[in-house]
Parts: C-alpha cells; sequence; structure tokens
C-alpha cells in the first residue's frame, strides 16, 4: 500500500523573488508545479531547475518526478487498450473495480502528470510505465479492488507527526485506488494537489476513477519515480517496505514477476535488484 510520508521539508527557506514565484510551506504540488530542492511548489526555473524533487522538472541532479529532458514515450501508445484490458479481464466478473477503473481515466491521470513516462533513455521510460502497472495489479488483484480488504478496520491516522494534515473524525484513510492511497498525510496532500477534500472526503478516490488514478499518480511521482534507477524492488520498497527483507517474500516477489511480464510485454529489459 501506499503508506510513506511525504518528502521532508528543506530546511531552508525559498527568497521569493520580484517576478512573484508562489511558494507553499511542503511539498503535495499542484500537478504543473515542481517540488524545489527546499521543498517549496513553484513553476519557474527556482523550482523545476536544479535539485527538483518532483514535478515537471527541467534541471539536472534532481530527484521525485524530475528527470525532465530525457526521453519519453507516447504513455497512450504503450499503455494500449489490449495491455490495459488485459490486467482487468484477469479480474472475476463480481469485482467492483471492473467497471471502475478504465483506460480512459488512467490517461487523465498521465495527462495531469507529463512527466510520468520520461527517463534517461526510451526503455526506461517503458519500465516506468511496466512497474507502475505491476503494482497496481498487486495492489487491486488485478483492478478487481477499489479499496483495501478490511481497511475500514485499521486506524491509519497520524497527525501527531503530520499535525499539518489533521484526520477528520468518523473518517478512514484506508487504502484506495490503483495504489491503493493510505494514510491521512497522503490524502490530504493528494487532495490538495488533485483538487478534491482529502482529509474532509477520502472516499473520493473510491468514487471517481480520475481522481483514483490521479491520486495513485500522485503518490508515484512523489515518493516513487525517484527510486527508480536502483532497480524495481527499490519501488516495492517505497510502496510497502514491510514486504522487504522477508516480511512478505510472496507479496514481493509476485510484483517483481508483474514486472517482468509487463517489461516482456515493451520490449525492455528488466534491469537488475528486482526485489528488496
Amino acid at each position: 500500500m501506499a503508506k510513506l510520508p511525504l518528502l521532508a521539508l528543506g530546511v531552508a527557506a525559498l527568497v521569493l523573488s520580484a517576478a512573484g514565484m508562489v511558494a507553499a510551506q511542503k511539498c503535495g504540488c499542484r500537478a504543473n508545479e515542481c517540488c524545489s530542492r527546499y521543498g517549496y511548489c513553484g513553476t519557474t526555473d527556482a523550482y523545476c531547475g536544479n535539485g527538483c524533487k518532483s514535478g515537471p522538472c527541467s534541471g539536472s541532479g534532481g530527484g521525485g518526478g524530475g528527470g525532465g529532458g530525457g526521453s519519453g514515450v507516447s504513455v497512450e501508445g504503450v499503455v494500449t487498450k489490449a495491455f490495459f484490458n488485459g490486467i482487468k479481464s484477469r479480474a472475476g466478473n463480481g469485482c467492483a473495480g471492473k467497471s471502475f477503473y478504465t483506460r480512459r481515466s488512467f490517461l487523465a491521470g498521465a495527462r495531469a502528470n507529463p512527466n510520468f513516462g520520461k527517463g534517461r533513455t526510451t526503455d526506461d521510460a517503458k519500465r516506468e510505465i511496466a512497474a507502475f502497472f505491476a503494482h497496481v495489479t498487486h495492489e487491486t488483484g488485478h483492478m478487481c479492488y477499489i479499496e483495501e480488504i478490511g481497511g475500514a478496520r485499521q486506524n491509519y491516522c497520524d497527525d501527531r507527526s503530520h499535525p499539518e494534515w489533521p484526520c477528520t473524525s468518523g473518517k478512514g484513510y484506508y487504502g484506495r485506488g490503483p495504489l491503493q492511497l493510505t494514510w491521512n498525510y497522503n490524502y490530504g496532500a493528494a487532495g490538495k494537489s488533485v483538487g478534491f477534500d482529502g482529509l474532509n472526503n477520502p472516499e473520493k478516490v473510491a468514487q471517481d476513477a480520475e481522481v483514483a488514478f490521479k491520486a495513485a499518480l500522485w503518490f508515484w511521482m512523489n515518493n516513487v519515480k525517484q527510486v527508480l534507477p536502483r532497480g524495481f524492488g527499490a519501488t516495492t520498497r517505497a510502496i510497502n517496505s514491510g514486504e522487504c527483507n522477508g516480511g512478505n517474500s510472496a507479496a514481493m516477489n509476485a510484483r517483481a514477476r508483474y514486472y517482468r511480464a509487463y517489461c516482456k510485454k515493451f520490449g525492455v529489459d528488466p534491469g537488475h535488484r528486482l526485489t528488496c
């Protein structure tokens, strides 16, 4: 499940320029904004240039969703109807997600995150798409589940460590959507970026497929994309570290199998370090 905390705030404050750069107190930026090296949101070179952590970065040395200037692919061309529906075809007819998740809603999420499917090479870009869908396949049971099984019984509220995202009484921040977004601080920041009230209306991720994919891709761009160069295993650790180091080897290996299969479909070598 998508459980990691938000990117840490930088210790230095970014000075506003006469051009009127827009700063925020933390990352969790809108889709068209970059998260700067110091943890602020904006669209100018000061945010999207050198050290940019996520978003449509243009400089070098960035982490997060950076990598601007690299090679990209047509996400729509790679994620064909046959590929997307081929994943769903393995879900049972009674699965709620089978009619909920659509290729159109995924592509809307991808358009809102234009740096998704970009890498140093075209093969890197395809590996990113393969990795994303490997985790989606595992997290949702081939797009069967919209919500975490038994999630409503779990307490995913941590507003002591994250007081900026206070939990709303009676609301559950359990796994929902393609990457099973979890925890109040992820719902709050994803909602701010995507455009819904994640703290007061977390259910939106299970009700609107476009919001669901946008929230999943927000988490991916801010917490997962930056570890891709370390191998697929690092992405598993970023999404659910509890499966690593013997925590749940069966689940960890299942993710890696999906990844290898999708890389094969896309005609790229999966690389090394596929497990964690």
